[in-house]
């Protein structure tokens, strides 16, 4: 159940039984093959799949986040860490002020992660409010699953290769995985990374990913629990 499908009555019906909203964190940003916006695609549909089962309410999706790092590639479109850290903070008041108190933030990615130290400054801030932070590719279940077949997660690889998330055919080889030191540029980024993808599988079976995206989900429903 999204916002897109309500209107403002329906939401105040749904306070009166119930104070947890998803939020979902995405970006848009070079993803190799696979869409620009896959880390704002896969963290939806767990959302709308933890929805499905419990009645949780879905906000909008936040498209955006922290891709400094990936600026020269098209099709990028990124902000300031200060800036994003207070749009999200600026949405939790927005939730928080006419009934929402159980937070849960379904991030796809991994720069978005300053707003986690946000939202701990926000639950001390304000009376009663609770937050969780998941990071789906990062959580202990999903990794289980990753080494069960003896695979890494990298950037734009395997892990995220979904049919929903695929705009073009994939390699069917595999990528040496690469690494950089420092804090090189934008530029120098895509010289190192070439197509984008950081190193491993561009895909593998997908009974593989749908056993990560139903371990991503456990994770979500306990949480939900908010215990």
């Amino acid at each position: 159940m999204r916002f897109d499908e309500l209107n403002w009555m329906d939401v105040e019906e749904y306070l009166k039984q119930d104070d947890r909203l998803i939020f979902v964190l995405g970006a848009t940003e070079q993803h190799g093959y696979l869409s620009l916006t896959t880390d704002t695609k896969i963290p939806l549909a767990l959302a709308d799949a933890a929805s499905a089962q419990t009645g949780v309410l879905v906000a909008p999706p936040f498209p955006y986040g922290i891709s400094p790092y990936f600026g020269a590639y098209p099709g990028t479109l990124s902000l300031r860490l200060t800036v994003y850290v207070e749009v999200i903070a600026d949405l939790v008041r927005s939730v928080y002020g006419y009934g929402f108190r159980r937070l849960l933030f379904i991030n796809g990615h991994g720069g978005n992660d300053p707003a986690r130290g946000r939202l701990n400054e926000l639950v001390n801030e304000l009376p009663g409010l609770r937050a969780a932070f998941y990071s789906w590719w990062n959580s202990h279940s999903v990794t289980a699953v990753a080494q069960k077949y003896d695979l890494k997660s990298y950037h734009a690889g395997w892990i995220e290769a979904y049919p929903f998330t695929r705009v073009t055919d994939l390699p069917e080889e595999p990528k040496l995985p690469v690494s950089y030191q420092g804090q090189p540029d934008a530029k120098r980024i895509r010289e190192i990374f070439g197509d984008g993808v950081f190193g491993g599988p561009y895909q593998v079976d997908p009974a593989i990913n749908q056993e990560v995206f139903t371990a991503a989900l456990e994770d979500i429903l306990h949480l939900l629990l908010f215990q």
